[in-house]
């Protein structure tokens, strides 16, 4: 390496395993007759493409998550570190962001092809990263979310039904004649937002009696629901086009779009400070993405083929891809 060569950051600073990062720094020998060989941990990475300031790999398998430092080979400078998620819960197959109850249990679903009848709809992972079979008997469980006393609901985009769960794991019809039914998402006062892949989005009582609120383009493969610190919902629904917005439905149902082009948006959440989050599925930038008010989104975490993310209580975060749960302390 050159003499002059220097590391100085490396982002994301946050990624999975197979999550792309661009390391920066100046002066990276990248002329000679090989790529200069980067180690994450005391893993290699595998290098995808270099310049003489920044140099792209991909986050090799860790075994276990933990902030670990980046080095270049021959690179002198400040040893420059990256947090690898922890592989929370696997063989799972997730298809809308996993959910935290209230005391920090998290719920993830095995959905299935279209029609299946899977021996486990829900698992309930535990804080110590134990996971116990909690629901069966849902076909095609696609989202979940906790209403205001608690109580977890789920539905079902084959039956086009939701579900109140127990804490046993019992199932009972909440709502149905619901579409594809996907999204989920509650307001302070207990009315449920339920999308329907097919373009509507419903406000569901507490009596669970179900009218239009808003309607969107379709989806192909599902929507995505948050709910604003206002009260406004937040959409995904990811279509066949090169990029898709975000949009806003305002509490008496006007529909508008943020200019954002995600490619391939799915999961979404609002974190405690009310910042929201957008998982983006398109390969090569795959990742999560914080959205500011104004602006163009920022990449906070590097991660393949990620479908959802969920904050829990106290600060941490998961993030799902279609089988595995990754759990990181926090969120730079």
């Amino acid at each position: 390496m050159h003499l002059s060569s220097r590391l100085t950051a490396v982002r994301p600073a946050l990624a999975t395993e197979g999550g792309r990062l661009a390391i920066e720094g100046s002066d990276f020998e990248v002329d000679g007759p090989a790529l200069p060989e980067v180690r994450i941990g005391n893993r290699r990475a595998r290098v995808v493409c270099a310049s003489p300031t920044t140099i792209a790999v991909i986050v090799p398998p860790m075994g276990e998550g933990g902030r670990v430092p980046v080095r270049v080979e021959g690179v002198v400078g400040e040893t420059v570190f990256v947090d690898v998620a922890e592989p929370l819960a696997t063989g799972l197959h997730q298809v809308d962001n996993p959910v935290f109850d209230h005391d920090g249990n998290l719920y993830v679903t095995y959905s299935g092809t279209r029609g299946q009848e899977v021996p486990v709809s829900i698992f309930r992972v535990r804080s110590n990263g134990t996971r116990e079979t909690f629901a069966s008997g849902v076909v095609n469980p696609t989202s979940m979310a906790v209403d205001p006393d608690g109580r977890l609901y789920v539905s079902s985009r084959f039956e086009g039904t939701v579900y109140r769960v127990a804490q046993d794991g019992t199932l009972t019809p909440f709502a149905s004649d619901l579409g594809v039914a996907c999204g989920l998402a509650f307001a302070p006062d207990g009315t449920l937002y339920v999308g329907d892949r097919s373009g509507t989005i419903f406000r569901v009582d507490r009596e669970g009696q179900a009218t239009t609120f808003a309607t969107l383009p379709p989806s192909i493969a599902a929507f995505h629901l948050a709910l604003a610190p206002d009260g406004s919902l937040f959409v995904t629904a990811p279509t066949l086009a090169s990029y898709d917005n975000l949009y806003r439905v305002t509490p008496d149902g006007l529909v508008t779009e943020r200019n954002v082009h995600f490619g391939r948006p799915q999961g979404l959440a609002f974190d405690a400070n009310g910042s929201l989050y957008v998982v983006e599925a398109l390969a090569g930038t795959s990742g999560l993405y914080r959205v500011p008010g104004d602006g163009a989104p920022e990449l906070v975490l590097a991660g393949p083929g990620l479908i959802g993310v969920a904050f829990n209580p106290y600060g941490g975060v998961v993030v799902c891809t279609s089988d595995t749960a990754y759990r990181l302390a926090g969120l730079v």
